[in-house]
């Protein structure tokens, strides 16, 4: 982000539609969670491979995740694929907020069709709050493939409230955690007034 566009401010309206679409895709995640398929895949390179005995996890009667005993079985579930997806885009929302697909569609197609902003915000809470969105669905995804029941459905849910309010209420709570941490001194000087 250049020194420019940090003393411009960004449109409040971006973030909020990045997190309509990530709710959107948290929703189908969620969704893949609950209803995923109680067997490994049996088709293709999987289909030969032994499901037992994994380094990762206990197999038999004690298998944290029903019908996955084995790491790479939980890796390639689309409830996993679809959150590290989602992981990737807030990665990149985090290291190039202005090159991100969502940011650019917005720039490209919904803003010009908009009135400009009544005002602009700082860049750095929403790109603060991706990072926190990042750190969610990270920890989800590491804790299902250590065979963490449940794991992929908590932080896709997690992320999803936090997505969805900002996306319909305006309510950016990883913004708020970062003014709160800036208030503390934790995190970025005070920004100048837009």
């Amino acid at each position: 982000m250049s020194e420019e566009t940090a003393r411009r401010g960004i449109d409040p309206r971006g973030p909020r539609f990045t997190a309509g679409i990530t709710s959107v895709l948290l929703l189908v995640a969620i969704f893949l969670s609950l209803t995923g398929p109680a067997e490994p895949p049996t088709f293709g390179w999987f289909a030969y491979q032994p499901l037992s005995g994994s380094v990762f996890a206990p197999s038999g009667d004690f298998a944290f995740v029903a019908g996955y005993d084995n790491f790479w079985a939980r890796a390639t579930t689309p409830a996993f694929l679809m959150l590290l997806l989602i992981a990737l885009l807030f990665l990149w929302g985090v290291i190039s907020p202005r090159t991100s697909p969502w940011s650019i569609l917005y720039r490209k197609v919904v803003q010009p069709r908009l009135r400009p902003p009544a005002e602009l915000e700082d860049p750095r809470p929403p790109r603060f709050a991706q990072g926190v969105g990042l750190f969610v669905v990270g920890l989800g995804l590491v804790l299902h493939l250590l065979g963490v029941p449940a794991a992929l459905t908590v932080a896709g849910s997690l992320a999803f409230v936090a997505a969805f309010l900002n996306a319909a209420f305006g309510v950016c709570l990883g913004c708020m955690m970062y003014l709160l941490l800036q208030r503390w001194g934790l995190v970025g000087r005070a920004h100048p007034a837009i």
